[in-house]
């Protein structure tokens, strides 16, 4: 089904981003999986062709262009190209970590970070999961005790994106610990700190080339300047950011699985099995029309929910059923292709080999997607 939701302007971003992922990151995507980490060179250059932080003013180097079609586009190639682990840190930093800047932030506290996360120079990190309390954030130990001018923070987080290579890190703390909700603040954590300190690059399942790291914080002074938004405040300012974050991990997932079908198709029109192209198997048909249709049937609701989101009306609801819906599609759609490829779609240098690893956390990550359903449930009055 076509798609109407794209003007030329962003016709053209998608070539030109396209052809910057197809120079840039498809050569190296092996090698960053082997390495675990991406080089910090990739933001730089993506910054330095306009293809971090779209939604910044130009004052400060940004696009400009508070529009998330450029982010959807972005996601969508990175997923199409197969280098979903090596690109997971630029659309974390462009989707996710951005709008806490751009919303929360002091005149005097964008001057002095927007720039450089513009130009790629800080790259960016959110930094809520902490051991042992997944999705109760509320339960959260991580403290930031005032002390004069600055915050004395200590504790840790774990699973961390870009944490290996972060500058700047939206920290969710523990202003006041008698308190849960209450009791949150955000407050900026900065590379060099005393006291803060990582972990090792952990090793996960998939997404081989993105740092994911544990990060600790032993008597860190924060200057009180760093604190983003009002004390106590904290736990709104996460609720008000989570529909973006979470239609960025749809737009992702529907792209990866749309990407499964397009390589599976060409697969099987090439492969031959029983003296016949394996597409020619009524099973085989069968399988890709099944998902063909539930992409398309996807796409459309993803498509509606990122015009919703620039027109400032997507809700926490109707983001979460796209989370949970096309990321479990995503999981659904690289397995049953995969399965489609026989022995070669078990090979780590077919692109289907790592999009089914890599699948396996998006119904997890951004909020598990039970719940995902208890917030919709709840919406409904149940």
């Amino acid at each position: 089904m076509e798609r109407t939701i794209f003007e030329s302007e962003h016709d053209e971003f998608r070539q030109a981003f396209r052809a910057w992922v197809d120079n840039e990151i498809l050569p190296n995507d092996l090698a960053w999986n082997e390495a675990g980490i991406v080089p910090r060179e990739l933001f730089a250059d993506a910054g330095s062709h306009g293809f971090l932080a779209f939604d910044v003013p130009e004052e400060f180097g940004g696009g400009g262009m508070p529009d998330f079609r450029f982010n959807a586009i972005a996601a969508e190639e990175i997923q199409m190209a197969g280098v979903g682990a090596s690109g997971l840190g630029l659309t974390l930093h462009n989707d996710i970590t951005i709008p806490y800047f751009l919303k929360y932030c002091s005149e005097e506290q964008k001057q002095r970070w927007l720039p450089g996360i513009a130009s790629g120079e800080l790259i960016t990190a959110i930094g809520m999961t902490e051991p042992g309390i997944g999705s109760d954030l509320a339960s959260m130990s991580t403290s930031a005790i005032r002390d004069g001018d600055d915050y004395v923070v200590n504790g840790s987080k774990t699973f961390i994106t870009n944490g290996i290579n972060a500058d700047l890190v939206v920290l969710a703390v523990k202003t006041d610990p008698s308190q849960r909700h209450a009791g949150m603040s955000i407050i900026i954590m900065e590379r060099g700190l005393d006291g803060f300190e990582r972990g090792r690059n952990l090793e996960k399942l998939g997404l081989h080339a993105q740092d994911t790291a544990e990060l600790f914080f032993t008597d860190v002074h924060v200057p009180a300047a760093n604190l983003l938004g009002e004390e106590g405040k904290g736990f709104a300012i996460l609720v008000d950011n989570l529909p973006q974050e979470r239609l960025s991990i749809a737009v992702a997932g529907v792209a990866a699985a749309r990407a499964a079908v397009e390589w599976t198709l060409e697969y099987v029109t090439g492969r031959n099995a029983c003296g016949q192209p394996i597409g020619s198997f009524q099973n085989t048909r069968f399988e890709l029309a099944e998902l063909a249709t539930e992409v398309d049937v996807a796409q459309a609701y993803v498509d509606a929910s990122i015009m919703a989101l620039n027109q400032g009306t997507l809700t926490a609801e109707d983001a979460a059923k796209s989370k949970w819906w096309c990321t479990e599609l995503q999981k659904r759609a690289v397995d049953r292709c995969l399965q489609l490829f026989g022995g070669y779609g078990y090979m780590h240098e077919y692109p289907i080999s790592r999009a089914y690893a890599d699948a396996r956390i998006t119904t997890i990550y951004g909020g598990t997607t039970e719940i995902m359903k208890e917030i919709i449930g709840k919406s409904m009055g149940l």
